[in-house]
């Protein structure tokens, strides 16, 4: 089992960026086997996809809300995965989580979700 936990989460103006990481701890030895995600989840709404990225950061794949925007990326050797989110939007405001995912889903491969950064974007 392994542990995430997220940070990098703040208060930016519309047209800022912020750069999250998400940090496996506990059992990491397979950390570079798995596919993983960034989700978001905003306000009374329902968790959703942000990017994805394969096991070895080659392959990537975005929400087309963020597609151009954002850019997730991945350190094995750090057992880390980052989002760098560019051209904020006050939409973008929520909590984002990372989580494993099967590559090119949409949904999380797993049911274990950290405790998340809050993302807040002023106009």
């Amino acid at each position: 089992q392994v542990q995430l936990v997220e940070s990098g989460g703040g208060l930016v103006q519309a047209g800022g960026s912020l750069r999250l990481s998400c940090a496996a701890s506990g059992r990491t030895r397979t950390f570079s086997m798995y596919a993983m995600g960034w989700f978001r989840q905003a306000p009374e709404k329902e968790r959703g996809f942000v990017a994805g990225i394969s096991w070895s950061g080659g392959s990537t794949y975005y929400a087309d809300s963020v597609k151009g925007r954002f850019t997730i990326s991945r350190d094995n050797a750090k057992n880390a995965v980052y989002l760098q989110m560019n051209s904020l939007k006050p939409e973008d405001t929520a909590v984002y989580y990372c989580n494993d995912v099967v590559y090119g889903s949409i949904e999380s491969a797993s049911d274990y979700w950290g405790q998340g950064t809050q993302v807040t974007v002023s106009s």
